[in-house]
């Protein structure tokens, strides 16, 4: 559904997507002191396989995406959506640091869903609250903005863990206790420099109706999530892409620089994207997204270097701006305001409904045929979405 609202694109960003973004910016600090050691941790100290690996990451995201369903339905249904937001970040800061004390391939699991439990119950409100709280003509630029902080804590937290690693002399579990603090300041951030937005204030001004939350959310909608469900069965998780890196010659140490290289690229190309779409459409930048994905795969089966895997994730980190804020500009247009907060949540379950089976196929592919052919299957399923949302998708919504 299209908003009403002139071409402002010079429209000020605001309160609270800068205060979100910055709470994100310090949650991704923390989890991204983790991630990046994460595989390294379960395959090496805890002696887990790649399978093992994909089930962990695959559980916790699909659990997180199964509870955004029921937090965007409910914060349709409430009058304030943030103290949905708070409860998932205040959830998943006391749960993370916790990482550093397991002694078993079990003990991870449990800490990981629960951490994304709360990812769950923030990711859909969050979410519509960005929406409400910005003009639909810089929506695109809102999100990317929001995504590009996202990643510089991304940057900011691999990069941390290296320097207490390597001139510190800590230890992996040290690092994963440590995390504790910056999720803190994102608790504090939110609590105090989010403002509630009223929602009769995120109606559209010709919305003037009650709320109809048994309103359908709309064909294109519903056929926009088949085809990304498409694309999520061959995006794994990154995890792999960590263990393929080490593989092929990267050293443990400089796994954390890695991946902040990738957040790099990402940080800086997101808010680019997101406004770029704006200007000519959500579809294009899908579609290019998409198939920089599929050649990033394919050139990652046949890498044969280190230097390879530097440049791939680079270049990877591109397909990241061109998508995800888009995607999330690109639900916020297709539905009602008053169903932001569900259409979200239907959102988040089909990536998450794809997150279990895409890990668990991709590491039984890599157990049982190899990398290559792994990262191979991922290419080619993201191809395929690439053709797919071209029957699909329309190009321009906002």
């Amino acid at each position: 559904m299209t908003d009403p609202s002139p071409p402002t694109w010079r429209a000020r960003l605001g309160r609270n997507v800068l205060a979100l973004a910055a709470v994100s910016f310090l949650t991704d600090v923390s989890s991204d002191m983790t991630y990046p050691l994460l595989p390294l941790f379960l395959a090496t100290t805890l002696g887990a396989s790649a399978t093992a690996v994909g089930a962990i990451e695959g559980a916790a995201e699909t659990a997180a995406a199964l509870l955004k369903l029921f937090s965007g339905w409910l914060s349709d249904r409430v009058p304030r959506r943030k103290p949905l937001v708070l409860a998932g970040y205040g959830i998943a800061s006391l749960i993370r640091p916790l990482i550093g004390l397991a002694q078993s391939v079990a003990q991870v699991l449990a800490i990981r869903v629960t951490d994304r439990i709360g990812k769950g119950i923030r990711g859909a409100p969050r979410d519509a609250l960005i929406a409400d709280s910005v003009d639909p003509a810089i929506r695109g630029r809102a999100f990317g903005f929001h995504r590009a902080a996202d990643h510089a804590g991304a940057v900011v937290g691999p990069l941390l863990a290296f320097a207490l690693l390597r001139w510190a002399g800590l230890e992996v579990r040290q690092i994963f206790l440590l995390t504790a603090i910056p999720g803190a300041l994102a608790v504090a951030a939110l609590l105090f420099g989010v403002r509630e937005v009223p929602r009769e204030t995120a109606q559209t001004a010709q919305d003037t109706r009650k709320l109809d939350l048994r309103a359908p959310l709309g064909k294109r909608f519903w056929t926009f999530l088949a085809v990304l469900l498409v694309f999520t069965l061959g995006n794994s998780t990154d995890a792999f892409l960590l263990l393929r890196a080490r593989d092929l010659g990267i050293d443990a140490a400089l796994i954390p620089i890695l991946w902040a290289l990738l957040h790099v690229v990402k940080s800086l190309s997101s808010t680019p994207g997101g406004a770029l779409s704006d200007r000519i459409g959500r579809k294009p930048l899908l579609i290019s997204g998409w198939i920089l994905y599929a050649a990033v795969y394919f050139a990652l089966a046949r890498a044969d270097a280190a230097w390879q895997v530097w440049a791939l994730f680079a270049v990877y980190g591109i397909y990241f701006g061109l998508t995800e804020g888009v995607e999330k500009a690109l639900v916020a247009d297709l539905v009602p305001a008053d169903r932001r907060g569900s259409a979200f949540g239907w959102y988040n379950l089909a990536l998450g409904i794809g997150a279990l089976p895409a890990s668990l196929i991709f590491g039984a592919i890599w157990d049982r045929a190899g990398a290559p052919v792994a990262f191979g299957f991922g290419a080619a399923m993201a191809l395929a979405a690439a053709v797919g949302i071209t029957f699909v998708a329309p190009s321009r919504e906002a």
